[in-house]
């Protein structure tokens, strides 16, 4: 049974038939069709996007930003998640045992680390998803979560302690308790528990995205 049938009945005549159901079933198969393919192809888009919330996340205004990730997107955030949780950055700052020089040194460390990793991206990817890519994000946390804490107390900081580390070598005294005697200890420390709060927040969004799909 054809859709259309052609034959010639003589010199000067040819006929055309139409079988209208054929036609009838073509069309809404082709509409069914295309429907399971608009389907399937937003579902698949819909298992490799992650929403974030960047005022949940600290790094930005009340807005949501869609994540989108493939492959070798999981890859990388699953070595950066491994960083976050296997070093002392992904650590929530304990105050009675924790050194802050040696706080600043991991998430230094981590700063080196996630350049490496996120260089490992295609320039193409940042370029076709410039706003939602892991590259973006990540980028945005180091500059917004990490980055404004060093530069407004490490330095300082650190030739303080360095002093006072001078000053108190021949003595029994720990880096805890010398650190304590720091004037805006206090606020430091809050800041820097600040950042845990981003940081434990960005370690989620990375295992979400490594453990997808």
């Amino acid at each position: 049974m054809n859709i259309i049938e052609i034959s010639i009945e003589n010199i000067w005549t040819v006929k055309i038939t139409f079988n209208l159901l054929l036609i009838i079933l073509t069309i809404i198969l082709v509409i069914f069709l295309d429907k399971i393919w608009k389907w399937l192809k937003n579902k698949t888009k819909s298992l490799n996007e992650i929403t974030i919330d960047e005022i949940e996340l600290g790094i930005g205004s009340n807005s949501k930003v869609k994540l989108k990730y493939d492959s070798r997107d999981r890859q990388i955030a699953y070595k950066l998640w491994v960083e976050l949780s296997t070093r002392k950055i992904g650590l929530e700052f304990e105050k009675g045992y924790d050194v802050i020089s040696e706080v600043y040194d991991s998430w230094y460390e981590f700063f080196k680390i996630a350049r490496e990793l996120l260089k490992e991206i295609p320039v193409e990817k940042i370029q076709d998803d410039k706003e939602t890519s892991l590259v973006e994000i990540s980028i945005q946390i180091l500059n917004k979560c990490i980055r404004p804490h060093l530069t407004k107390w490490q330095a300082k900081y650190r030739k303080w302690y360095e002093n006072e580390l001078e000053k108190n070598k021949d003595k029994q005294i720990s880096p805890q308790e010398i650190q304590k005697e720091y004037e805006y200890y206090d606020e430091m420390v809050e800041d820097i528990l600040n950042v845990n709060k981003k940081i434990k927040e960005y370690s989620k969004i990375l295992y979400s995205i490594a453990v997808k799909g």
